[in-house]
């Protein structure tokens, strides 16, 4: 991807910061940002942005540099090559640093880290004590009603549910209108019944409040959800960034094909311009004859019948998983089982010889580099 060649300005450090009064949504820029800590490089030239207005989900696993990133945009951590600029103005590169209290970032972590000594509406109001006691209170109010929460003002952190506290949190982080909200998996800690009520109930927020968001998580789902585009993140290297509909329908690598969804994976070869495997024929390619290749073929992307057009296939086990049926397939010549979701209708119980085939929308074709599978 291709980085924007922004207008570089600097902030001053004495600029008033934003109030509750007024919107200061603003684009968030990593430009070329590395990072190294104890010798070793967490961060690899990553450069991504956010649109105003536009939540950015940084998406990866354990040890991608997701978290790393978001410190680096609250000014927690300095990079050690490359820019931030928020709104077009650097905040950290080799000409200076702005500390977090002058950027204008909100911070919102996974355990909410509300005060447990002080009411709701302290805790919403505790970022806002610089407007004045009377105009922190009414704009605390107005948060805890956006939220859903004003009838519980008086009441004590401990007292509210996980997702109650979540929304706190939340009404806390944008009460002063931040330039970029900061988000670290904030429904990691929800009970999994909550978190589709709260994500949605999270977004609506952000719409209405036009705030940037940038949203650290390791769940694709929540990422596809959540995010206006989505940054992947493998080893502190951007693997990928575009929308949802972009990184699932054209994953860059089998890496990034296999985050969004499970995969089969299977070896194949390229003969006369097609990928020759052990379920046929799957795909065209511009490859020369001879390349090995690797096959990504999701599970919802595995054919079953039990006559007709195919390679034979026995199956070896079937789980009723609700809405779909898990299979476990042995086709000839793969080197492993291969698995397939289906509709439960779709294949009569007890039946065990089949002919599998395959859709080619689900099918990911990866030069080999390495031989393995």
């Amino acid at each position: 991807m291709t980085a924007r060649t922004p207008i570089v300005r600097w902030i001053d450090q004495e600029a008033p910061t934003a109030t509750a009064a007024a919107s200061f949504a603003s684009d968030l820029e990593f430009e070329a940002v590395g990072f190294k800590a104890g010798g070793k490089r967490i961060l690899d030239e990553v450069s991504i942005w956010a649109e105003s207005g536009q939540v950015l989900c940084l998406l990866g696993p354990s040890g991608s540099g997701k978290t790393s990133l978001l410190r680096i945009a609250a000014g927690i951590e300095r990079p050690t090559s490359g820019r931030v600029l928020i709104g077009g103005t650097a905040v950290a590169g080799p000409e200076g640093f702005v500390p977090p209290e002058r950027r204008g970032v909100g911070l919102m972590f996974q355990d909410f880290a509300l005060f447990p000594h002080m009411t709701i509406l302290d805790n919403v109001r505790f970022g806002l004590r610089p407007l004045g006691a009377s105009h922190a209170h009414s704009a605390a109010l107005a948060a805890l009603e956006r939220v859903g929460l004003r009838a519980a003002a008086a009441d004590y952190p401990h007292t509210l549910s996980g997702g109650e506290q979540q929304r706190v949190a939340l009404a806390r982080a944008l009460t002063p209108r931040p330039r970029v909200l900061l988000m670290d998996e904030p429904f990691s800690g929800l009970d999994s019944r909550l978190k589709d009520v709260i994500r949605t109930d999270t977004l609506q927020i952000l719409r209405e409040t036009g705030s940037t968001a940038i949203v650290v998580t390791h769940d694709a789902e929540e990422a596809m959800r959540m995010g206006d585009r989505i940054a992947l993140l493998r080893d502190g290297r951007l693997v990928q960034a575009g929308t949802a509909h972009e990184l699932y329908r054209r994953p860059a690598s089998l890496f990034a094909a296999g985050f969004f969804s499970e995969l089969n994976v299977l070896a194949g070869t390229v003969r006369g311009g097609r990928v020759e495997c052990p379920l046929g024929t799957v795909a065209a390619s511009p490859r020369s004859d001879g390349t090995p290749v690797k096959i990504g073929l999701r599970l919802n992307g595995l054919r079953l019948a039990v006559d007709g057009s195919g390679v034979p296939a026995r199956v070896l086990s079937r789980r009723f998983l609700g809405s779909v049926d898990l299979l476990t397939l042995a086709v000839d010549g793969a080197d492993r089982p291969l698995r397939a979701r289906i509709r439960p209708s779709e294949l009569g119980e007890g039946v065990d010889e089949i002919v599998v085939s395959v859709d080619p929308q689900e099918i990911f074709v990866f030069e080999d580099t390495d031989g393995s599978i």
